[in-house]
């Protein structure tokens, strides 16, 4: 019987497997199983000399002592937290509830239905899923590295220029939802090599990453970055950065982080790294330098200043055939840069009513007197009466119902939607400040439908004439 034997290491230690070459697929993943002294729910990743995942399958290309695999226990236990929270269920315990249920069914039944066998077979199918794939583990995600490292899409030129809303939204989604969990010391000294390969990662997962280096170069604490504002930033340099074959997001991380050959870019995480310069230079110049390499190649449309000023587009006309993408990419960076900035000034100039209501309450009491004033020099002057400031249309519950409901709410919700951490602190003051300009309205429409009930019962009727005494004709008043 023709056999095949494959070589490897796990956790350092030199190990081999031989089996028939017509040997079934689970028992040769119970061989490598045996090997790395793995539990039955562990799952297990091979991989060749270049880093690529492989398949644990009878198809395993044969190999020699100098050209070992390597295998890992790259998630521990499927009944782990982590995995749990990510596949929504806990598959340990699905397969236990699955035989318990086969025993009962075949204790009552004395068979085992199809459909009982049909369940097994799609739950061992679900963990043979789970092993052809690569665990993230510090992502809380799962990829499919089984056909080695991703090529980019030849496909760009079919793609519209500009990123889709809703793509943009997915992506933001995912980065959101793991942009909170814990890098591997391992990725992080991985992504300060020149090594790094870029192909492997995801839109969502590169912002991630852009995300370690600001917070491992100490930017965060260094200048009081919030973290949610961080993670806005990067998507919208994520969003501006278009669907072209090559200046597009990822080569932004690639100059950002070195991993690129080009002679012509920056490469600046990996050099500050390995060049020391956090001991040579200030702090903000360093992360003047990692911004700039974020954002250099922001918006552009895959064609060159030459064309740019040959075909006199917009741009060349703008900076006046200087430069023009270079000084269009600097002035997108700036957009964004003041779009994390006007809509905080904006709330700001406007959240007065976020506050505690006996700081709120007087501010608004000084607020209306200056919009009465002013609607009352109006009505004076002749000039059009703003309709919000006219002290006889407008009072103080009535002046806000309608500015939070219709303005100061939406607003919020959209930046709480930014910036989570912002709804405990804009939201829930201003919605307890509405409930309770809200009561006061209907206290004083009560009030006024009751002061109106006192004046009808006060007030005699217009309707009712006094009576009128006739005298007879002829009749002579006594005198």
């Amino acid at each position: 019987m023709e056999t095949k034997i494959i070589y490897f290491t796990v956790n350092g230690r030199p190990e081999q497997a031989e089996f028939p070459i017509d040997c079934p697929a689970q028992d040769v993943k119970d061989l490598f199983r045996a090997a790395a002294e793995a539990g039955p729910h562990d799952i297990l990743k091979l991989y060749n000399t270049t880093g690529n995942i492989i398949n644990i399958s009878p198809q395993l290309a044969p190999n020699n002592t100098h050209s070992r695999y390597k295998l890992k226990v790259v998630a521990a236990d499927c009944n782990s937290a982590e995995l749990v929270d990510d596949l929504g269920f806990d598959l340990s315990s699905m397969e236990k509830r699955l035989q318990s249920l086969e025993k009962r069914i075949l204790t009552e039944a004395a068979e085992t239905p199809a459909i009982v066998y049909e369940m097994k077979r799609q739950v061992e199918s679900f963990r043979e899923k789970l092993e052809s794939v690569e665990h993230l583990s510090w992502l809380g995600l799962f990829k499919n590295m089984s056909e080695g490292t991703q090529k980019p899409s030849p496909f760009y030129h079919k793609r519209t220029l500009r990123k889709a809303r809703d793509e943009c939204e997915h992506v933001r989604e995912q980065f959101i939802q793991i942009s909170s969990l814990e890098v591997s010391e391992e990725v992080r000294q991985y992504l300060k090599k020149p090594t790094f390969d870029n192909w492997q990662w995801e839109d969502a997962e590169i912002m991630v990453l852009l995300q370690v280096m600001y917070t491992d170069l100490d930017f965060i604490s260094a200048f009081s970055i919030e973290l949610d504002v961080l993670q806005q930033f990067l998507y919208e340099v994520y969003r501006r950065y278009n669907n072209i074959p090559f200046h597009n997001f990822k080569h932004c991380f690639c100059v950002t982080q070195m991993s690129t050959h080009s002679p012509s870019v920056w490469q600046m995480y990996g050099l500050i790294w390995l060049t020391d310069l956090r001991s040579k230079i200030d702090s903000i110049d360093l992360l003047i330098m990692l911004t700039s390499a974020v954002c250099h190649d922001l918006d552009h449309t895959g064609y060159n200043n030459a064309y740019q000023i040959n075909a006199r587009t917009e741009l060349a006309l703008r900076y006046n055939d200087i430069s023009p993408l270079e000084n269009h990419h600097c002035a997108v960076a700036f957009e964004i840069l003041e779009k994390l900035i006007m809509i905080m000034i904006k709330v700001s100039d406007i959240s007065n009513e976020a506050r505690p209501m006996d700081v709120a309450e007087p501010w608004l009491d000084c607020l209306l007197q200056e919009f009465f004033n002013q609607s009352d020099m109006e009505k004076l002057e002749g000039l059009p009466v703003t309709p919000f400031m006219d002290r006889d249309k407008v009072n103080k519950p009535s002046s806000q119902t309608g500015f939070i409901r219709f303005v100061l709410l939406p607003l919020f919700i959209e930046l709480a939607n930014l910036f989570p951490s912002l709804e405990q602190h804009i939201i829930d003051p201003v919605r307890k400040a509405l409930d309770y300009y809200t009561e006061m309205e209907k206290a004083l429409e009560r009030e006024k439908q009751n002061r109106v009930q006192i004046e009808k019962k006060i007030k005699p009727s217009t309707s009712q004439e006094p009576e009128a005494h006739s005298e007879p004709s002829g009749a002579t008043k006594p005198l």
